[in-house]
Formats: C-alpha cells, structure tokens, sequence
C-alpha cells in the first residue's frame, strides 16, 4: 500500500514470523518459525526446495513449542536428519522442557502431502529441573549428542534413540559452559565450545575436541584452537564444522576479526591451522543462543556470511585460498546452511523484510520467501544511511540513520535506538517497527556503539571497563551530529532500548543532556544488582564490561543510574516481563519508584505471561504503541 497514513503499530509488529534456522535436507528445506500471534510458539515447517510457501507442511503443530532454555537465552531446539529416505526430528518441547522424537517417510514423494509419519511423537527423556539444547545425531550409536545444563553447569550428555523417559547419560564434564558440538562425517571425533566465567565466549572461548571410543565414550580430550595468546589476551572461537574430507573449520579471532581457518585431517596433528582467507571483515556473531550459523559447506567449497562495516554479503571461500563474492541483493543475513550446491538462509535488506532466501550455486541463481506480505511501498520505506561520527574520546563510530517521511528536517524529532547485549549490532535489514517511527515524521538513529559487533575485536573491546560510559556517549553523540546537521529538534530527542540497551537508554537520561524523554524495556537499572541477581550465563559479564565484583563496588555504583537518579528529569516509560530470570522485575519496580518519589512522570506496563523479551504480538504491538502515546504526550508533539 501507499502511504497514507503512518503505519500502524498492528502491520508493523506481530503480522510476521521471525524465521529460523533453515537447512537441507536432500531437495528439501525444513525451517522454523516463531509465531507472535500464537504468543511465540515455535514451530518446524518444512517443504521441497524451490517451491511456494503454500506447499509447507507443519511437522510440530500446537500445542508443540519448539524451545530450549540452556543459558536461558536458548536457542537450536531442534535436531533434524534425513537417511535412507527417513526423516527423524528430535526437539526439546517447552511445555515439559523434555526431548522428543518423530519420524516421517514419504519424502521420496511429488509433493509434502506424502509425508507420512510413523508413530506418534516418543517422549526421549523424563521430566527434570535440566535445559537440553544444541544436539548432533550420533547415528552410528543410535543416540543424540547435546548440551544438558543442570545444577549450575553444563555437561555434554548422550540419549538413546530407542529409549523413553530416560535420564541423560553423561560423557563430558566441562569445567563451565559448553555449545556448538560438531560431529566429524566418520562418527569418530566430536568438537565442541567451552568458556569459563568470567569471559562470555565472545571475549575468550576454546575449540576442544575428542576421539568416540568402541563404546561412545570421549577419549583423548583436548584444546585444539581458542584460550588466549602468550600476552593473556582472549581469542574467540565460533562454529566448529567438518568437511566431508575429515578437516576441520572453526572461526577465531586471534587477528583482531573472526576469521575462518582449516585444521587437517590427521587429528594427531596440533596447532597446523591453516588461515587461508584473511580479512578485515567478520564471519561470526556473539554466541547469545545456540544454533547460530555463518558458514557452511556447499559441496565444493566454503560459503560464509561476512560483515563489512555493518553489512552482510556471502562468499564463496576455496580451499586453495580463492574467495568469491556472491551476487545477490541482500545485506543483512545469517542462519546460513548449504548441500550439494545450494544454500539457504534468513535475509533481508533495507526494503525487503526477513524472509527463506534460496541459493542455486551451480546456476548462480536465488529465490526469496519473505515471512509476511509486503505492507509498504518502496518509495514510502525509509532507507538506512551509513552515520560515521566521532564517539567515546573522538572514536569513529558507526550509527544507521532513517531520515523521516517527508525528508530530513530541523523541527524532526528523533529517536536514538540502543540495541541490546551490549555485544550486538545494529543490522540494516527491512525494520517495520522502525518504519512505524518514520512514518510518523520521526527521523530514526540506530547506534552502533563501542562495543558492538561487526567491525573488528578492537571495536567490541572499546566497551572493555566502559559499560555506562562508552555507550552513553557513543549514543549522545550521535544525536548531537544530527542535530548539528539540521535533522533533529534538539528539544524533542526520544532514547530507547530493551535490556542491556535499557541501561545505556537510562544512563544516557542520567548522564547527558541530550534526550527529553526514555522507554526502557526489561532494563538494567543498576549493575551491582544485576550482578548478585542475574542468572548463570551472564553472572560474570559485568566483570568486564564494568569491573570485578565486589571489588570494585564504588565504579558499579558511579555507573548505577538507579543511585544517581536525581539526574533523571524528562518522563520514563518502562515494559517488564514478570517471568523475566535475566533481568528480574524488581530492578523496573526499584527504578521506577525512585523516579517517582523526585516527581518525574513515570509509566510502568507489565506482563504476566513474558520473560526476557517479548514474544507475543498483542504484547509488541502494545509496546510500540504506548510508547508513541508517551513520547507524543511528553514531547508536545
């Protein structure tokens, strides 16, 4: 449709699932999707390469949810193979939190409407206080290979296949966390992550792998990749995967990016990585959840998703050195999976929202499925402009900008968007939620600030001990080159954020002097409490981020804006999920109090049936909404 009107909050969030991890399987495409009208279930589809959505049959219908909650962020609930014409899922159900098994046949079939499935779903395991996520199918011992966290730790755990109501069996005990396992094409050798607090495993992790006895069991275990230089610096490692010849591949980032190298064949052989494709570029993400893909085999060579300045693109990586750009026009991607000369994964770019993309790698072809309906036209979308401005100590930093509907203007009000982690990144896919804000005549600012991924480990590291300061300033700044550029109203400056950037959105009303009104959800209010109350996965994070606690108390509370919140004087409004273990309630509750007790105006929403981000559409859509309504009450506009 043509613009008209601004875009409602009801087309801009909760019409549209979030797509994930799509994979071959012979010339078929399994996915999964996670649905805001069904308050977030997830569920697994699957149809034959290259045909219409239409043709998607649904594997795990209601009330199936597809959910881990390893390292509560979860994350890769679903193991998928097919053999011999067979294809057997194994997932981990929400609702009870256990494993379960199906099998379908028929694929060999014209069309999905011959998939049959054999029996009913089979529950694998008994119910526990455990999370299981992130398996590998050991077919030639029958079992699934995973990642059990219980009792505050990770183990790597075995489940038979033919087994019901089982507990785990343990083969590995890691000294702390564990993901990522990989399974070498022979069943002989297993390769997994592991870290140790106080590192999250983007600031230092190891690549381990094992030798499968006879018997199943992990033999021989060792570091391979990853840990640390000489020096004690951290070096990260991403996506162990084999290829078909028995070497192994693994991201690292021991050059200052997360670059791909080649370990040989021969396992006996130690540190003999090859680093055939150096680049000042990404091919790696934060591992906030499990089951994230950028790299994959394509039957002949390597294809990855790498980051350059903030946008995406694919290359085709050969084991002779050789790189190869891809045609194709999207720049925001991941969740990348390959076969015998195709590839899948999620796309988008600035005009075409996230959606299946389809590559035919022999004819150099594609196809995109977006996940909903165009609901605006080209023209009307407002496209994302690279900002590169001066940050923290007169650091380039890098921001998206969305001028408003209508052009950029100096009556604009603007909104400065604080992604979430602090380790993520602003991406320049298709946003409806920010197109919502621009439709409205709002300008739009998407911060890139120190600390976020994308461009290169010293950019990650600025954020090292500067959590609260770095960010503030990066956010600032940005909304100050604006202004100075004549496309914002210096009097209406709006700053928002969810979780890790609703503390950079709070510490940026308390510490500036830029912004006029907040909305923050689920966020961090003050850091000495989220360190004593947060859960296992990030219960050390702020040690780098901030300092070591409680050593150095006195730098958490001069960063605390819940203990300065005297300097708050514009309205704040807050969202918070009352199942939230990440950031507990009690942090909103303690905030929004203190503001009200120095008489600012102060919004509170919560909701019962949500955790830590908000899944389901009446919630999101309630959200945007309230949040618009505020802001235009508070900015008289």
């Amino acid at each position: 449709m043509s613009l008209q009107q601004p875009l409602p909050a009801t087309t801009a969030l909760g019409r549209s699932s979030v797509l994930l991890a799509p994979q071959l399987l012979g010339d078929w495409v399994l996915w999964l999707e996670q649905r805001p009208q069904e308050k977030g279930r997830t569920t697994a589809l699957i149809r034959r390469w290259g045909e219409s959505e239409k043709t998607s049959v649904e594997l795990t219908p209601a009330p199936i949810n597809l959910r881990s909650r390893v390292h509560e962020y979860g994350g890769d609930p679903l193991t998928a193979s097919l053999k011999e014409g067979t294809l057997q899922l194994v997932w981990v159900d929400d609702n009870d939190r256990c494993l379960w098994l199906q099998c379908w046949d028929g694929l060999d079939g014209a069309s999905p409407q011959t998939l049959r499935c054999l029996a009913d779903a089979q529950r694998l395991t008994a119910p526990a206080k455990s999370a299981l996520a992130g398996g590998v199918f050991d077919h030639a011992r029958n079992r699934w290979l995973g990642v059990m966290e219980h009792s505050e730790c990770d183990r790597l755990v075995s489940v038979a296949l033919d087994q019901r109501d089982q507990t785990p069996v343990v083969v590995h005990q890691p000294s702390d966390f564990a993901g990522y396992l990989a399974l070498s094409p022979e069943g002989t050798h297993l390769a997994w992550v592991e870290w140790q607090q106080p590192s999250m495993p983007w600031d230092s992790s190891q690549l381990v792998q094992a030798q499968l006895n006879a018997a199943g069991e992990l033999e021989d275990c060792r570091v391979i990749a990853g840990g640390g230089t000489p020096e004690g610096k951290g070096i990260s490692v991403f996506q162990p995967q084999w290829l078909p010849d028995g070497s192994l591949v693994v991201a690292e980032d021991s050059n200052g990016w997360w670059n791909l190298m080649q370990h040989p064949s021969e396992p006996s052989l130690q540190n003999h990585w090859q680093r055939l494709w150096p680049m000042a570029a990404e091919t790696a993400v934060p591992q906030w959840v499990f089951g994230m893909s950028t790299t994959a085999w394509d039957g002949e060579k390597l294809l990855a998703a790498v980051c350059d300045q903030g946008q995406w693109q694919l290359q085709r990586l050969g084991l002779d050195g050789s790189v190869e750009v891809l045609k194709q026009p999207f720049n925001d991607l991941g969740e990348l999976n390959a076969s015998s000369g195709k590839a899948v994964a999620i796309a988008s770019n600035s005009t075409t929202g996230q959606g299946l993309l389809e590559l035919d790698l022999g004819k150099g072809t594609w196809h995109h499925t977006p996940a909903a309906p165009a609901v605006m036209e080209i023209d009307d979308i407002s496209v994302a402009q690279p900002l590169w401005f001066e940050g923290f100590q007169g650091e380039q930093t890098h921001a998206w900008f969305y001028p408003p509907a209508g052009g950029r203007k100096a009556s604009s009000p603007l909104l400065v968007r604080t992604h979430s982690g602090p380790t993520s990144m602003a991406r320049r896919g298709l946003t409806l939620a920010i197109q919502f804000w621009t439709s409205r005549g709002w300008g739009v600012v998407d911060v890139n600030y120190g600390g976020s991924t994308g461009f290169g480990r010293a950019y990650r590291n600025r954020l090292q001990g500067g959590w609260g300061q770095v960010d503030v300033e990066d956010c600032a700044a940005a909304a100050r080159a604006l202004i100075a550029a004549g496309c914002a109203d210096p009097k209406r400056i709006a700053i928002a954020g969810g979780s890790a950037g609703g503390f950079t959105t709070l510490a940026c009303l308390c510490f500036t002097d830029v912004f006029r009104a907040g909305a923050c959800r689920y966020a961090v209010s003050d850091p000495g409490a989220l360190a004593t109350e947060t859960h296992r996965f990030e219960a050390r994070y702020l040690d780098g981020l901030i300092g070591n606690w409680p050593d150095e108390r006195g730098l958490y509370e001069q960063r605390s804006p819940l203990r300065h919140v005297e300097q708050i004087t514009c309205p704040v409004i807050f969202f918070q999920g009352l199942k939230d273990k990440v950031v507990p309630p009690q942090q909103t509750e303690r905030m929004a109090d203190a503001l009200r007790r120095n008489a600012i105006p102060v919004e509170v929403h919560t909701f019962s049936e949500e955790g830590h981000g908000f899944r389901d559409s009446a919630v999101q859509v309630a959200v945007l909404e309230s949040t618009e309504r505020f802001f235009r009450q508070h900015l008289n506009l």
